[in-house]
């Protein structure tokens, strides 16, 4: 079977632009699967208009992704799944594929006038993905290349600010620091932005399905369900592509709902639902025990923290997210929802506990939510979180809802008072040992 590239375009639905037209103009970091489904989507939707923004993308750690575009000229398939779906999408937005060492030199590109970064929420920490970015930012500095805009998309409250922080810290540690903080401070812009798509691990029926459709072989099909999203702070320093997005002066509002509304539910269902035995998110939004315990976790728990922008639709938005896990159609697993806990539940769970306490009121919803990964991280093991060994070790041989709750709560930062801890304690109760 013929594999899909550039002469194989030839026989398929005509793109609205030629991928050889295109010129890179975004450098990315972390070229996983939402990259592809989203922000390389939303960016090829613009090419037929500007080719000057195709994208060069670099790889964190393993060389699968590379391995299965660079073959293809890197082509690759958004297969849709759920209500709604669309027909098989050819993306070529993305020009480049490399390994992330190689970052360093792109970044210095003049023709280069934005970075984005899809790292997870632990890329963020110190480590090779700052460094190498901080030595591009450097880099260009040196070579006089002009301004750039450096745009995060992982699920961090603030995460252009967030990511500014971290990089002038690390920039003021360089032989040059006093110059390159300087020179980031008056030439590179950090704009904050939310994102949401669902985006399952792509399965061999994913492939064959791609394959019978499109008459290709397509090693790096990406799957997606239908919606998305992007909310944008619209300040850039060298331009931008014309997404179809979302462009605001505040992303904060449409940050918080995202995260303790969709991405709290989806850990509680993550949880809750490997626990009772589902594989999948779907699955687990069967149970009406789950299903009840996701609408209370966004109702009674969250919605009362938020302060939501002008015109906000919160109940329709509500509704939406437990309609979207329910589609049968994206097979999401539980178990991948549920990796790296211990970085994403203060996130997505520790601020509404934290606001609803300090109003009087019980969180017993997002209590069960962080209770059931506690079960999970001592029931479940091996775990997938950069913690995994600290964290069995911390949670072996607990025999008492107190003592696992006491062992895990330091994994999560500001431990909430004893109000906070009782709950756990409760709902560590209810699940082990129920």
């Amino acid at each position: 079977m013929t594999r899909l590239s550039m002469s194989a375009l030839r026989s398929l639905p005509a793109l609205p632009y030629n991928p050889a037209d295109v010129r890179v103009g975004i450098v990315h970091l972390g070229v996983g699967a939402f990259h592809r489904a989203h922000q390389a989507v939303y960016t090829d939707a613009t090419l037929a208009a500007d080719p000057t923004w195709g994208i060069a993308g670099f790889t964190q750690r393993s060389t699968t992704v590379r391995d299965q575009l660079a073959p293809q000229d890197c082509l690759y398939t958004v297969l849709e799944r759920g209500v709604g779906a669309g027909p098989p999408r050819i993306v070529g937005a993305l020009r480049e594929i490399g390994l992330a060492f190689e970052l360093v030199n792109r970044i210095a590109d003049p023709a280069v006038r934005l970075v984005t970064l899809t790292v997870t929420e632990k890329g963020y920490r110190p480590g090779n993905a700052v460094e190498r970015l901080v030595a591009g930012l450097e880099l260009r500095r040196r070579a006089d290349a002009g301004p750039l805009s450096v745009l995060p998309c992982d699920n961090l409250p603030a995460n252009g600010a967030t990511l500014r922080r971290i990089v002038l810290d690390h920039a003021a540690t360089l032989p040059a620091g006093d110059r390159l903080v300087e020179w980031i401070g008056s030439s590179v812009a950090f704009p904050s932005c939310m994102v949401d798509r669902i985006v399952p691990a792509t399965s061999a029926a994913d492939l064959a399905d791609v394959q019978r459709i499109l008459g290709v072989r397509d090693e790096g099909t990406v799957v997606a369900e239908p919606f998305s999203q992007w909310v944008i702070e619209d300040t850039f320093a060298a331009g931008r592509p014309a997404w179809d997005a979302t462009f605001t002066t505040d992303v904060a509002p449409y940050e918080a709902a995202k995260l303790r509304l969709l991405n709290a539910t989806h850990s509680l269902l993550a949880y809750t639902g490997a626990l009772a035995g589902h594989g999948t998110i779907a699955s687990a939004m069967t149970d009406p025990a789950l299903a009840d315990a996701a609408w209370r976790l966004m109702t009674e728990d969250a919605a009362p923290t938020l302060t939501l922008p002008d015109g906000f639709d919160l109940r329709g938005y509500q509704e939406s997210i437990l309609r979207r896990f329910a589609d049968p159609a994206l097979g999401h697993r539980t178990v991948q929802v549920a990796a790296d806990g211990s970085l994403k539940l203060p996130i997505r769970l520790l601020g509404t506990a934290r606001d609803r306490l300090s109003s009087g009121h019980t969180p017993q919803w997002t209590a069960l939510a962080v209770a059931a990964w506690m079960v999970y991280v001592a029931t479940r093991q091996p775990v997938e979180d950069p913690q995994a060994a600290a964290l069995a070790d911390a949670a072996a041989g607990r025999s008492t809802p107190a003592s696992l709750v006491d062992a895990l709560l330091p994994f999560l930062g500001d431990p909430l008072g004893t109000t906070w801890r009782d709950l756990l304690v409760e709902q560590v109760a209810r699940l082990r040992f129920n």
